[in-house]
């Protein structure tokens, strides 16, 4: 499906009935990366996962912000005829969320953080991002996938899961140029989420691969501490793709916190 945001095109998947669960991605993958989530949930609720501007199926054009994708979001929202929605996040997938909750808190039922950090980039995470850029514009994407794999999953998932690192690499060598360089100025770029913290008033998952060494169980640890009656889950054996590398135990904490805030 597609919902048309200016002169943009965001595509996105809404499979399945009841509670709306929307899922923003990861960099530099696309909605693909939930297709273990959403292959679990559609049968008790509806799925939204959507490609951020540049990714997937989603067109690469500017503005290029977290402010600008959260709007995405919105739009999308808007196009599938849903009031309110459990957001799930991870990585960017994350920063995306606390943008939305603070642009439009009311379109949030719950939150789930997965493997993310409120705190702005460090001046060496800047340049590392700004490194990646160039290697964009004069290597291409691919290249930028290579490089960034690595610390996409887990120690346990590369030495004994070669497939989950194989279609881990497929999905994210498929990212355009452009959309690869607007994702990273994006996120270079992107405020500080730490005093959106306190201001969470919905419930809260925060899940983190135990092995994630992108943003480790600490920065977790962190935004647990400041959300208040936030859940706090730590996913051994995983790394940044935490619901990649261990789906099942992934579903199983998103399930389990998708029937509490249905029962309340």
């Amino acid at each position: 499906m597609i919902a048309h945001v200016g002169n943009a095109s965001v595509a996105y998947d809404d499979i399945g009935e009841g509670t709306p669960v929307v899922f923003l991605h990861a960099f530099p993958l696309d909605r693909r990366m939930w297709a273990p989530q959403t292959s679990a949930l559609a049968g008790q609720r509806r799925c939204l996962t959507i490609d951020t501007r540049g990714f997937g199926g989603s067109t690469a054009v500017g503005p290029f912000s977290v402010d600008r994708y959260a709007d995405d979001v919105a739009a999308v929202l808007d196009a599938a005829g849903v009031t309110r929605a459990v957001v799930v996040g991870l990585s960017m997938g994350g920063y995306v969320a606390f943008a939305l909750w603070r642009r439009q808190p009311g379109r949030v039922r719950a939150l789930v953080l997965a493997d993310t950090r409120a705190g702005e980039d460090s001046p060496e995470t800047r340049d590392r991002r700004r490194e990646l850029i160039h290697v964009a514009q004069t290597e291409g994407s691919v290249a930028v996938a290579e490089l960034q794999l690595i610390g996409l999953v887990g120690k346990t998932t590369r030495e004994r899961r070669p497939d989950i690192v194989h279609g881990v690499r497929e999905n994210a060598v498929r990212a355009s140029v452009d959309g690869t360089i607007g994702a990273l100025e994006a996120l270079i770029a992107r405020p500080d989420s730490t005093p959106t913290l306190s201001s969470i008033s919905v419930p809260t998952l925060i899940v983190v691969g135990e092995e994630d060494v992108l943003t480790p169980p600490k920065e977790a640890r962190a935004i647990h501490a400041l959300v208040f009656g936030s859940r706090l889950e730590v996913l051994a054996q995983a790394g940044h793709l935490s619901n990649v590398e261990r789906p099942a135990a992934f579903n199983a904490v998103l399930g389990e916190f998708l029937s509490a805030i249905e029962s309340d």
